[in-house]
């Protein structure tokens, strides 16, 4: 562990997931859905590293800390994609300064910072003052839960878990996915390629029972939806991708609702997140019953 000050607070870099969630866990577990990213991530590093697979050299986890020791903030980065952005969580404004402040100090480069306003757009700010640069929006996100399930208009088919053998038509909607978001949000579509999952990640997935398939009526499959495994007791509904010609069938809403039920029905709240550019997405899940938390932002520092 390093720490570093942050005007009266105390900023602490973790190398250990398990350690991270030891000493943040109650703080974590105060706002389970606010913190969902952070908790997914940790939980299933943790695994990982129980199975003997070693994290990235480059992987850290952040708490911070008030004068009397109390957790005011967390964040991680430990995404697995250039340029490796942060995932920051709320925290007091000197925080997000001083993260950027010792992060330079470290000689750490950071391109991209991800995670809730304002502390993003507050370390970005002063990650392209100390290093240089411009801060850039890359995508406008926003965080929905679920609170009442408004179901849909029935549709032909089910949802039924992905097999392994499957991996590969679900490898190429998951690239796809990406691509199209892009598109539709009107963004260069290789903005977020270097986000696409892997092979490997995309087998995991499938092997741990977080894809989805919505099969018609012949049992073909025709959307792709992802659950994350529950931590402190919420869940989050992602990605969520039906092929062009298969769209307009209500597949999506279909999938999206049949997946938050059963997680309703097991005692966990459901969330996703959105795209502000899209407003198809946007528009689809407001219609099932979710409702929006809080804003956030993928932020880049482009030269």
């Amino acid at each position: 562990m390093s720490t570093y000050p942050a005007g009266g607070l105390t900023l602490e870099f973790l190398a250990d997931p398990t350690a991270f969630l030891a000493a943040a866990g109650e703080h974590l577990a105060a706002e389970p859905v606010l913190s969902t990213v952070v908790t997914t991530v940790a939980r299933r590093s943790v695994t990982r590293v129980e199975q003997g697979v070693p994290l990235p050299e480059r992987d850290w986890w952040l708490v911070v800390r008030d004068a009397r020791g109390t957790i005011v903030g967390a964040g991680m980065r430990t995404a697995p994609f250039v340029p490796y952005p942060m995932f920051l969580l709320p925290m007091p404004d000197e925080a997000a300064v001083g993260l950027a402040r010792a992060l330079h100090e470290r000689g750490e480069e950071t391109l991209g910072v991800n995670g809730a306003l304002p502390a993003v757009r507050l370390c970005a700010a002063e990650l392209a003052r100390l290093d240089g640069g411009k801060v850039e929006v890359q995508v406008h996100t926003r965080l929905f839960e679920l609170g009442d399930l408004v179901p849909p208009a029935p549709v032909p088919g089910e949802l039924r878990q992905v097999r392994p053998d499957q991996v590969d038509l679900v490898q190429s909607w998951l690239e796809a996915f990406h691509h199209d978001a892009d598109e539709q949000a009107g963004r260069p579509t290789d903005a977020a390629s270097d986000e696409m999952p892997d092979r490997d990640e995309t087998a995991r997935r499938i092997e741990s029972g977080n894809l989805w398939f919505w099969v018609d009526a012949a049992g073909v499959p025709v959307h792709v939806t992802g659950v994350t495994t529950p931590a402190f007791g919420v869940a989050r509904i992602g990605p969520v991708y039906t092929p062009p010609a298969q769209r307009g069938n209500g597949w999506a809403s279909a999938a999206v609702a049949e997946a938050s039920r059963r997680l309703q029905a097991d005692g966990v709240r459901a969330c996703l997140f959105t795209d502000q550019a899209n407003p198809t997405s946007n528009k689809i899940y407001t219609a099932l019953g979710y409702r929006p938390v809080v804003d956030m932002a993928n932020l880049r520092i482009a030269s």
